[in-house]
């Protein structure tokens, strides 16, 4: 593809919400003879690249998963440094990201993470719950069927308090109860590593979500790779299960 065509998408194409899975910080830093936290903390700088376009095209929404339910099975050198960095990016970031119009969100299982960055987190979005430019959707100890088993016990326990009747759950109620219950559903979701799946995140939102997969490793990603998928998704026409024409 000529990225020289990437200079702007297509207004009418422009995804309002835009759902990123992470991939390769690890292999990257593999890839250079240093250790995994190396390929995080570059990763780190392709958030901020992430971020900061899609301020400029005005995309509304933007999800990143940052850490899944079953990252905790990594080594657990690797794991604390990810949270270190973590909490280095909540102090860092918060200011920069409130001052320009950034509201940022946390989905996921909050339990286990540790009572400071809990704390950091609160705080974090507090901060920001006014800001209407972008939403930044993080999804920390996250995994998608884990929501749904979240989903049902919410669900469970309204039934049986007698506050919900079973014959009334349909899609929108299942959606009420989902970390992301006041959030569209993804336009577009991008992968980056060149890895081609969608690794138990957001399994219910992203029923009619275009998919795009690049082969860049996540701490390469630039806006060129950002305005690429923005492209394709722009030429994609999305039929929700219906015929063309």
């Amino acid at each position: 593809m000529d990225l020289k065509q990437l200079d702007r998408p297509a207004p009418s194409g422009l995804p309002v919400h835009v759902a990123i899975i992470m991939d390769g910080n690890r292999r990257w830093a593999r890839a250079r003879g240093m250790p995994p936290v190396y390929g995080h903390r570059q990763g780190a700088e392709a958030v901020r690249r992430a971020v900061e376009c899609c301020g400029r095209l005005g995309v509304r929404y933007l999800t990143l998963y940052a850490f899944s339910a079953e990252n905790w099975a990594r080594p657990r050198a690797e794991v604390g440094e990810l949270m270190n960095l973590l909490r280095f990016y909540l102090r860092r970031e918060i200011a920069e990201l409130d001052r320009n119009g950034v509201r940022v969100r946390v989905i996921g299982e909050r339990g286990r993470l540790d009572p400071d960055i809990r704390e950091m987190i609160a705080t974090a979005e507090q901060r920001t719950r006014a800001n209407t430019k972008l939403d930044l959707i993080v999804a920390l100890n996250y995994g998608g069927r884990q929501e749904l088993v979240r989903m049902a016990r919410r669900l469970a326990a309204e039934v049986e308090a007698g506050t919900l009747d079973p014959d009334e759950i349909d899609e929108a109620t299942i959606a009420a109860h989902l970390d992301t219950c006041d959030v569209p559903d993804p336009d577009l979701l991008i992968r980056t590593s060149g890895e081609q799946r969608i690794s138990n995140f957001l399994l219910w939102q992203l029923a009619y979500t275009e998919l795009v997969f690049l082969r860049v490793a996540w701490p390469d990603f630039g806006e060129e790779h950002l305005r690429e998928a923005v492209s394709e998704f722009a030429r994609r026409e999305r039929r929700y299960g219906a015929t063309a024409g």
